[in-house]
């Protein structure tokens, strides 16, 4: 097997062991503030059946002080940039940060830039796509009415979006480059942002198949589309794209000579270990050119389906709706009686504040949390430095990396029958790009505890607010999803 190239895993004891890095990282992510749990993980044994514990520990060792949580994300940087490599075509192997010195201030002449202006006039109003309709003024406003009744997504997520609709002038971000990292990504502004009117840097693989389609929506979008492409003469969707795996220092090096205020959009994803190789390489070049660059602002999508400390007012929604609901009175004895008490759990002790919501899917492993941790580490401590951050829980939503999956499939199928709202692609990826919108030109509100700037604003789809313990419901929801989409 060919040793892989670009930002790759360092070997331990003769191989490249994603478990012993993803171990190691959130072992030293841990030892400053939680020295006990940082040798529990150290000592795990079994680490892609045993991590759930650890992962959850990160957020609970920092929920004592601000500064704790400071701390956490801080060592689980620095451990990442440590461990991880950089492997050159020849086999020369060097840590990340010697392979992007000097990077930021010199031209990638790799690479040119093309622009593609849009041909449509700036949607003028914010809209969002639901169920068959485009909802706007008070129609929108009756939607988010209805989301924070059904605790779908926090208050504080309507205090935004309400903003930006009584605002639409903000829509264009006038003044900005949103550079969008992973442009083809279903989750993505793209759409959004180009209907608006804005200026985006798209980022993506270099497949003329994916740049076909970015390509076609910014023809038919009102913005302006910055994006890196080859030398040549051949079609622009041919020359298009950028690797960050295999070709970071050249990415990061045209991001950092793009003209304008930037904001770094973080909406890459891939399957397994490579996911938190391209993490770790978006954090890299993040890094290299907020130090080159300090006024750059982030963005963050967060993943519902992870650890997240969240506000005692959803901890008393949840176990009002446990106390509620029907199959609580009605099946709730008997099923977990049978299941040994795994089945239809409370989502929370009655008056933690704040709580801990577990909602992590199990067959998404390890890998990918400690790449959506990478994320989560570098918002905190990037708001900590006095960067503009806007990071955002996004709720679940049936993209085609969760619908290949068949068991989350399933259980995304039946989980409204506990309380739980699953998006359609171009209601979530509208909606968190309204968000993001917000938070550029007004910012979240000053908030004393990293937790507590992670909650605001979330679109969890309910599980925060749910009766049961998301994974004590995820097999039933996955029976019932599944029994539902049988001819």
């Amino acid at each position: 097997m060919t040793d892989p190239t670009g930002v790759v895993f360092p070997e331990v004891e003769g191989r490249r062991s994603t478990s012993a890095t993803g171990r190691a990282v959130v072992a030293e992510a841990l030892a400053p503030v939680d020295p006990v749990g940082g040798a529990a993980a150290h000592r795990e044994t079994n680490w892609r059946s045993g991590y759930l514990a650890h992962f959850r520990r990160l957020v609970e060792a920092g929920l004592a002080r601000p500064e704790d949580a400071r701390t956490v994300a801080e060592a689980g940087l620095a451990s990442v940039h440590e461990r991880m490599r950089w492997r050159d075509p020849d086999g020369r192997e060097v840590r990340l940060a010697a392979a992007l010195g000097g990077v930021a201030g010199s031209p990638a002449d790799r690479l040119g830039t093309e622009v593609v202006e849009g041909t449509a006039q700036p949607d003028t109003a914010l809209t969002i796509p639901y169920r068959g309709h485009r909802l706007a003024g008070d129609d929108l406003r009756r939607q988010l009415d209805a989301w924070v009744a059904g605790g779908v997504v926090e208050p504080t997520l309507r205090e935004a979006v309400t903003a930006v609709l009584e605002n639409p002038e903000w829509l264009r971000l006038e003044g900005r480059t949103v550079v969008v990292l992973g442009a083809a990504a279903e989750m993505g502004p793209l759409r959004a942002l180009l209907r608006w009117g804005a200026t985006v840097a798209a980022v993506d693989l270099p497949r003329p198949d994916l740049w076909t389609r970015v390509l076609a929506d910014a023809h038919a979008g009102a913005g302006r589309v910055l994006l890196p492409a080859g030398h040549g003469t051949s079609a622009l969707a041919e020359r298009a794209g950028v690797d960050l795996v295999h070709d970071l220092p050249t990415a990061t090096g045209w991001v950092a000579g793009l003209e304008g205020s930037l904001v770094i959009g973080n909406y890459v994803y891939a399957d397994g270990a490579t996911n938190v190789r391209v993490s770790t390489a978006v954090d890299a070049l993040t890094r290299t050119v907020r130090e080159a660059r300090p006024d750059t602002a982030l963005s963050f999508l967060a993943t519902p389906t992870d650890v997240f400390a969240v506000p005692g007012d959803a901890v008393e929604a949840s176990v009002r709706a446990y106390a509620e609901r029907r199959t609580s009175k009605v099946l709730r004895v008997p099923l977990r009686t049978l299941s040994g008490g795994r089945l239809l759990r409370r989502n929370y002790v009655p008056g933690e504040d704040p709580g801990i919501n577990d909602s992590v899917v199990l067959q998404q492993g390890p890998n990918y949390l400690l790449a959506k941790r990478i994320q989560r580490w570098r918002a905190t401590t990037a708001r900590a430095e006095g960067a503009a951050v806007s990071f955002k829980i996004a709720p679940p939503t049936r993209t085609r990396s969760v619908l290949k999956n068949r068991a989350l499939a399933a259980a995304y199928a039946g989980a409204h029958r506990f309380g739980v709202e699953v998006f359609e692609p171009g209601t979530a990826n509208t909606l968190m790009a309204a968000l993001l919108v917000h938070d550029l030109v007004q910012g979240s509100p000053a908030q004393e505890h990293p937790w507590q700037d992670e909650a605001w604003g979330a679109a969890h789809g309910g599980l925060w607010r749910s009766a049961y313990d998301p994974r004590s419901a995820l097999g039933l929801a996955a029976l019932l999803g599944a029994a539902s989409a049988r001819p």
